[in-house]
C-alpha cells in the first residue's frame, strides 16, 4: 500500500507541474508573451538608471535602448494577438493534457497489472543461490516413498507362470546376492511389475557389485527407479544418480530427461531448457521421454526466457525394421540347414544393398552389422560398421546404436 502512496503522489505532482507549465506561459499565470513584455519593460528601466548613475555611456544607452524598445514593441504585438487567440489555444492544450493524464493512469493500471509491487528486489546472483540450495535440499528417499502419490500407470497382470519365476528368482538372489547378473534381472523384473522400491534396492546392489565398472545407464535406471518409487518426485538420492549417470554418459537420455525435470522444479529453467532442447533434437521421435519433454518445453522455454522459442515439428515414428513373412517362414521349415543359411544369406544381401544404394536408418544399418556377425562375416561387418559410421557421423544417438551392433558382431572392441 505504501508504494502505490508513493508512486500515486509522485505521478500527481508531476502532472501539476506539467499543466501548469502548460496552461500559464511564466509566473503568476501570465502568458508567455506578457511576461516577455514585462522582461523588456525593466531592462529599458534599468538601462535609465545605469545612464543616471553614470554607469552607461549615453551613446551606448542609446544603442541598447533603441534595440530593447524593438524587441518590446514585437513581444506587445506577440502579446495582443496571443490575447485574441487565447480561446482557441485552450483546446489543444486540453487534449495534451488528457493525454498526459492518459499516460499516468495507463502506466498505473499496467504496472498493476503486470508488476508485483510486493515483491523484494531478486537479483540474479540471489535467484541461482536460492535455486542450489533447493539442489541441496531435496528431501531423502524414504521421506518421499512414505507420502508418495500413486503413479498414473496400469497396474501389472502378470501370469501365473511369471510370479512363479519371480519367486524363484528372488530366491536364489536372496541366496546368491553378490552375483551381479541375478540382481540385474531381479531389479528389471521388479520394475516390470511396478514393484519399484524393490527395484531400486536391487539395482543399488547391482550397482556396489559393478563398482567402477558401472556404466552412465545402470545410474541412470537407477534413479529412473528411485524415482517412479517415490511417485515422480525427485530426491536427494536420485539427483546424485543422475548426476553420476552423466558424468560416465553426457548424452544418456533418461538421465538427461530427469535432469531437466529435477532443474525447472529447484528453479533453474535455463539448464532444464538447454539438456531438454539437445535431448529433443537428438532423440528418435518414439524415445519415451518426447512427448514429456514436448508436453513441458513451452513453459520452461518461456520461465527460461526463451520467448522466440518454437517446439520443433514432430517426427514421424520410425517404422519397424521388416523382418522374414510367413511364406519365409514356411519355406524355411522344409529347407535344410544349408538353404536356411543361403536364404539368410540372400535376405542379408538384399538389405546390403538395398542400404547402399537408397540409404536407410540407423536401426537397418545396426541390423545389417549384426546379421552380418551371425553369419560370420566379421570382416564385412567391420567394413560396414566403418560406412555406417560415416553416414551418421553427425548423430550422436545413431552412433551408439551402430556401436552396440558392431560389438555384439565382433567389428569393434
Amino acid at each position: 500500500m505504501l508504494f502505490w502512496t508513493i508512486a500515486t503522489l509522485i505521478s500527481l505532482a508531476v502532472a501539476a507541474l506539467l499543466a501548469r507549465r502548460m496552461f500559464t506561459g511564466g509566473p503568476e499565470g501570465e502568458p508567455a508573451e506578457a511576461y516577455d513584455v514585462g522582461i523588456y519593460r525593466d531592462q529599458l528601466a534599468e538601462v535609465e538608471r545605469d545612464l543616471a548613475r553614470g554607469a552607461l555611456p549615453a551613446e551606448e544607452a542609446d544603442r541598447v535602448r533603441t534595440e530593447v524598445s524593438r524587441r518590446l514593441l514585437a513581444a506587445d504585438a506577440a502579446a495582443r494577438a496571443s490575447g485574441s487567440a487565447g480561446t482557441r489555444s485552450q483546446g489543444p492544450r486540453l487534449a495534451a493534457a488528457g493525454l498526459a493524464l492518459a499516460v499516468i493512469l495507463g502506466s498505473l493500471w499496467l504496472y498493476y497489472d503486470l508488476g508485483v509491487p510486493g515483491y523484494g528486489d531478486m537479483p540474479r546472483a540471489g535467484r541461482i543461490a536460492d535455486a542450489q540450495e533447493m539442489l541441496r535440499d531435496l528431501p531423502a528417499q524414504a521421506e518421499l516413498e512414505a507420502n508418495a502419490p500413486p503413479l498414473d500407470m496400469e497396474p501389472a497382470q502378470p501370469s501365473e507362470e511369471f510370479v512363479q519365476l519371480m519367486e524363484e528368482l528372488r530366491s536364489a538372489v536372496a541366496e546368491r546376492p553378490d552375483d551381479p547378473r541375478g540382481q540385474r534381472l531381479l531389479a528389471r523384473n521388479e520394475a516390470a511389475l511396478g514393484n519399484f522400491a524393490a527395484a531400486a534396492r536391487a539395482q543399488a546392489e547391482l550397482l556396489r557389485l559393478s563398482g567402477p565398472s558401472a556404466s552412465g545407464q545402470d545410474y541412470a535406471d537407477y534413479a529412473d527407479m528411485l524415482i517412479l518409487a517415490a511417485g515422480g518426485q525427485i530426491s536427494a538420492e536420485a539427483g546424485t544418480a543422475l548426476q553420476q549417470a552423466l558424468r560416465l554418459d553426457p548424452r544418456n537420455g533418461t538421465a538427461s530427461y530427469y535432469s531437466g525435470l529435477m532443474m525447472s522444479r529447484t528453479g533453474r529453467p535455463d539448464i532444464a531448457f538447454r539438456l531438454w532442447d539437445r535431448l529433443l533434437n537428438s532423440s528418435p521421435a518414439d524415445a519415451p521421454w518426447v512427448p514429456l519433454i514436448r508436453a513441458q518445453m513451452p513453459r520452461v522455454a518461456s520461465l527460461a526466457g526463451e520467448d522466440d522459442y518454437r517446439l520443433p515439428p514432430a517426427a514421424a515414428p520410425l517404422a519397424p525394421l521388416a523382418g522374414p513373412s510367413q511364406e519365409d517362414i514356411d519355406n524355411a521349415a522344409d529347407l535344410s540347414d544349408e538353404g536356411r543359411q543361403e536364404m539368410v544369406r540372400g535376405m542379408v544381401g538384399r538389405l546390403s544393398e538395398r542400404l547402399a544404394n537408397e540409404g536407410g536408418s540407423a536401426q537397418e544399418w545396426a541390423r545389417l552389422i549384426s546379421s552380418l556377425g551371425v553369419l560370420g562375416e566379421t570382416a564385412q561387418a567391420t567394413e560396414i560398421y566403418a560406412e555406417a559410421q560415416q553416414v551418421f557421423a553427425a548423430d550422436p544417438e545413431a552412433l551408439q546404436i551402430l556401436a552396440m551392433a558392431a560389438r555384439s558382431a565382433g567389428a569393434a572392441e
